[in-house]
């Protein structure tokens, strides 16, 4: 048996008495209490194989119940332990979340209440505070009045939406084409196949030295699709790419598309919430111009997953495209101003996502929150600085809203090879290349990922950036601080030099 022992069961396990509910829920809220107080001197990784996790996890089912104690004990103890401490200080690989406490908090309650928030019948008060969170994000994002939209899964789920409304509002013509750049996330791409562009009518575009989207070559590759009868839908823009943190030219975007009548959507899944600083607010200048935006509160905004967004200009528009009428629903019809988000989207069944969102931002308030976001690019600026002071780092790209893109370059005069047990720390993958041509360099950096993170030291994910394999930072957490940026950057050298 790899699980506890199961017991003789008593009473209904599914509705114990007050004082027992009580008693397991002060237990559940220690262990997480008790993760959060450790979870710096913890990794900020451990992962396990296919074959590990079975032999330690998996069990049959219990006939007649067990201990429900130790089986969240058990849980604590065995099964969160095999993940990625994602709200780690220290980690900073993909795109971290580093909920806070208010957005657990919610969490509870909304699970207790389990409140379904698919029509305003059955959840007016959590659909009004939706409503409210939304207008928030409507200022912060500078749209227009009216605007408004939905709260979703992701940023994934956002996109998607985004995708099939441009497809819907232009008459899905067999024709349509939609625009994104290389440097877009693969979510987009998803969307476009699932809502049906096949693959000769989904233009990744190229971008320019800055990584951006350059104008011109949009409107070329827009008239170079009307010349051959195709129909132009769908430009998508980055407002914070997931590679490196870039903006494109969004001003400029909005005018093409609104020349051209084209609808623009901009994935700002994790850089939107960047709007709350003075930088990021420059730096995203003419997002609230854009159709549709995408943000994700699970990311920069402090949420537990899943919580993504989408904003329209128009959310009378998801309404067109994604209200189904049915006979089972007729006593939901609305009679004023209220909103149905089952009519949004593509869930009927929805949590009350706006509650976390509500909570952090009344309690913690809006200052301290942008001010949480402001030293995430801080952070990331500070990184790239002490990266490019560094003869032995390289830095592959600006620093750019939290995300900072480098590699270990050996140095000609540096103190490398001076352990003479260093060769014994290579693979055989690094013996093979010379260390300074960029196939040497790709295996080398590699390596010293897989030891940063199998060390316990940082998690830290990579990219490609014209084809060089980089080593990368997202520093959003409201946990990590410069000390933890640095020693992560000192380790990076240790390592690079005991494997040069």
């Amino acid at each position: 048996m790899n699980g506890p022992e199961p017991g003789d069961g008593s009473g209904d396990a599914l509705l114990p008495d007050a004082e027992t509910m009580r008693r397991l829920g002060y237990r559940a809220v220690d262990h997480i209490v008790h993760r959060w107080a450790g979870l710096e001197a913890d990794r900020p990784w451990r992962g396990a194989t296919r074959a590990v996790a079975e032999a330690r996890l998996d069990s049959p089912p219990s006939e007649d119940g067990g201990d429900i104690e130790a089986l969240m004990d058990w849980v604590v103890q065995e099964v969160f332990p095999l993940a990625g401490r994602i709200d780690h200080p220290r980690f900073m690989g993909f795109v971290p979340s580093g909920p806070g406490w208010p957005a657990v908090l919610a969490d509870i309650l909304v699970s207790g209440h389990n409140v379904f928030q698919g029509t305003w019948l059955e959840s007016a008060g959590p659909s009004q505070i939706e409503l409210t969170v939304l207008e928030w994000f409507r200022g912060w994002l500078g749209m227009p009045e009216g605007a408004g939209g939905i709260l979703t899964s992701g940023g994934s789920a956002a996109n998607l939406l985004a995708v099939v409304a441009a497809r819907d509002l232009a008459g899905a013509p067999e024709g349509g084409v939609i625009y994104l750049s290389e440097q877009g996330h693969s979510s987009l791409e998803r969307a476009a196949r699932v809502a049906g562009f096949g693959p000769e009518r989904i233009r990744k575009l190229p971008t320019g030295p800055d990584r951006r989207l350059e104008v011109e070559g949009v409107a070329a590759a827009v008239a170079g699709d009307r010349e051959r009868g195709l129909r132009p839908i769908l430009i998508c823009a980055n407002g914070g790419a997931t590679s490196t943190g870039v903006v494109d030219p969004l001003p400029e975007l909005v005018a093409l598309a609104r020349r051209e009548g084209i609808r623009l959507h901009v994935d700002a899944a994790y850089g939107g919430f960047a709007v709350l600083t003075d930088e990021g607010r420059a730096a995203l200048e003419g997002i609230g111009e854009a159709d549709t935006v995408t943000l994700d509160p699970h990311k920069w905004f402090f949420q537990t997953y899943e919580c993504g967004c989408l904003m329209a200009r128009d959310p009378g528009e998801l309404e067109q495209v994604f209200r189904v009428s049915a006979a089972y629903l007729q006593d939901t019809h609305l009679q004023d101003r209220e909103v149905n988000f089952g009519d949004r989207g593509i869930q009927l069944t929805r949590a009350f996502r706006a509650l976390g969102i509500w909570l952090t931002v009344q309690s913690a308030g809006r200052r301290r929150l942008a001010e949480a976001v402001g030293a995430g690019i801080a952070l990331g600026a500070r990184a790239g600085a002490w990266i490019e002071a560094h003869p032995e780092l390289e830095l592959l790209h600006p620093a750019s809203l939290g995300i900072v893109c480098f590699r270990y370059r050996p140095h000609s005069e540096g103190p490398q090879g001076d352990d003479p047990h260093s060769d014994d720390l290579r693979s055989d993958d690094l013996h093979n290349h010379d260390l300074r041509s960029e196939e040497g360099l790709e295996a080398l950096n590699r390596e010293l990922q897989d030891r940063m993170l199998h060390g316990g030291h940082a998690m830290m994910s990579s990219t490609r950036l014209d084809g060089r394999y980089s080593l990368r930072f997202c520093i959003l957490n409201h946990r990590s601080r410069w000390s933890h940026v640095e020693s992560a950057l000192e380790q990076v050298v240790l390592e690079g030099r005991a494997l040069a």
